[in-house]
């Protein structure tokens, strides 16, 4: 077992300074880093690059999250898939079997780690779709936007603060978006919320609350391995708990609030706290199943990040937000869970309202939600039922609102509702929440990624869908 694990060391430099040792230090080099002194090249909040009747699509990952991401975006009008790019063959070819009866015939790249290159560098593309492991977001999202494309990535766009301004600066030379999916921001409840918040019914913003809460421990399911050595945790995202404490994905929790909030267009993060309790669910998992799978054994030991992470953000304009994470302990899932106003408050799981001491009736919660349900969401809907309903298995399978929005935008020539600010600012709170934890909490300041501009950025998500929404599903 000794020698399994110093070669495991070895292969996944796991062992490495800049991954257990380090981590602390290369967070608060970058913490010193402030770029928002400098003034702002081009403000790309509220930018309508010209629009584009057809949008040729590059994915890069075609595991999980991408070949759901195919079937979504070839779910949508005006989409041609032109290019996938995987370093595993067989996720290639079943993507390929899946578009076999459509119009879709994309070419395969998969010789090299580095073959994203070649597919991000063709000339016939305008969209790339990264849905790699987390480290490379950040570089093929540099690297396609000096290639005069847009980007959509999976979360996060970047790990450290240095890429997440590197994305930033990116996108203002080169005037190309990088949108980050977060689909929390426009599903559901988030989406009718949002329109109740921009109507004033729980008053002036205090407090909001959002959650990354999904046990991936307990089900033995995920842990069983595929002839390929995968199993449903994924092994690079395994690695990426061990020497890393903070809140390690913020995003779904805290864009709905973001956006509630204004944040990058009306009010600013200023500073935020972290701190995380100790790990009682993945080292014992690790010796659990190390016992009948031996593949597990190097991972007996490991410095996992503690099962709940809880971090507090103040804004300039004195709100507060509570995010927390937890991936390993028995409990129900959720994401966006409240926001408090001096009116009122919504609460999640379930659906709650109340203007005082005591919660609405159910009935009256209803009668709520068809009043505040947003165009945006409407129009949705009636698009879905159109092209026959919803298709997929999965959730990750199925065409979503954010999916299909960011598509309409770009064949009508009009601003994202989440642009490079908001995935830069969302994606800064793990390294800056990780810098916070290995200080015992200390407050670290969250830098302004929109230097300035979101004094007078006007906000995003038109739930009202003013413009566009008349891109169809297929």
């Amino acid at each position: 077992m000794k020698n399994n694990r110093r070669d495991f060391l070895k292969r996944s430099g796991i062992a490495s300074a800049g991954v257990i040792l380090g981590a602390a230090s290369v967070q608060a080099k970058n913490n010193s880093i402030s770029p928002e002194k400098f003034p702002q090249e081009f403000n790309m909040h509220g930018y309508a690059a010209p629009k584009l009747d057809k949008i040729r699509v590059g994915l890069v990952g075609i595991g999980s999250r991408g070949s759901g991401t195919l079937q979504r975006l070839a779910s949508i009008e005006g989409v041609e898939i032109i290019a996938l790019c995987d370093i595993n063959e067989a996720y290639l070819q079943r993507a390929k079997e899946f578009l076999k009866d459509t119009h879709h015939d994309p070419s395969l790249y998969s010789e090299s780690e580095d073959s994203w290159k070649s597919l991000c560098s063709r000339t016939d593309l305008d969209l790339i779709y990264i849905a790699t492991p987390w480290k490379l977001h950040a570089p093929i999202a540099i690297f396609s936007m000096n290639h005069d494309k847009h980007v959509y990535t999976e979360i996060p766009v970047g790990m450290t603060l240095e890429e997440c301004w590197d994305v930033v600066n990116t996108s203002e030379r080169t005037r190309r978006h990088c949108y980050m999916g977060c689909g929390s921001c426009h599903d559901g409840m988030s989406a009718v919320v949002l329109n109740m918040v921009r109507q004033g019914f729980f008053g002036d913003l205090i407090h909001g609350e959002g959650n990354y809460i999904h046990d991936r421990v307990s089900d033995s399911s995920r842990w069983v391995r595929d002839e390929q050595g995968w199993f449903g945790y994924r092994p690079w995202r395994l690695k990426e708990n061990i020497g890393r404490h903070g809140n390690l994905y913020p995003q779904h929790g805290l864009g709905p609030i973001a956006q509630m909030m204004d944040l990058n267009y009306g009010d600013r993060m200023e500073y935020l706290t972290s701190v995380s309790s100790n790990d009682f669910s993945m080292g014992t998992k690790m010796k659990e199943l190390s016992v009948t799978d031996v593949y597990f054994e190097p991972y007996e030991g490991m410095d996992f990040r503690g099962n709940m992470n809880v971090t507090i953000i103040r804004t300039h304009k004195g709100r507060t937000i509570m995010l927390q994470h937890d991936i390993s302990s028995p409990r129900p899932g959720s994401r966006f869970q409240l926001i408090s106003g001096s009116k009122g408050i919504y609460h999640a799981n379930p659906a709650r309202v109340a203007l005082g001491e005591e919660w609405m009736p159910e009935e009256e919660v209803r009668l709520l939600v068809q009043k505040f349900t947003p165009q945006l969401t409407t129009t949705f809907a009636e698009k879905v039922k159109e092209a026959g309903g919803i298709r997929g298995t999965r959730s990750y399978e199925r065409v979503a609102v954010s999916d299909w929005r960011l598509i309409d935008c770009l064949r009508n020539g009009l601003p994202l509702e989440m642009d490079v600010y908001d995935a830069a600012l969302w994606s800064a709170v793990t390294p800056l929440s990780e810098w916070s934890v290995s200080q015992n909490g200390t407050a670290v300041k969250v830098p302004d990624f929109t230097r300035g501009a979101w004094k007078t950025n006007k906000r995003s998500m038109d739930v009202s869908l003013q413009q566009g929404g008349n891109t169809n599903l297929v």
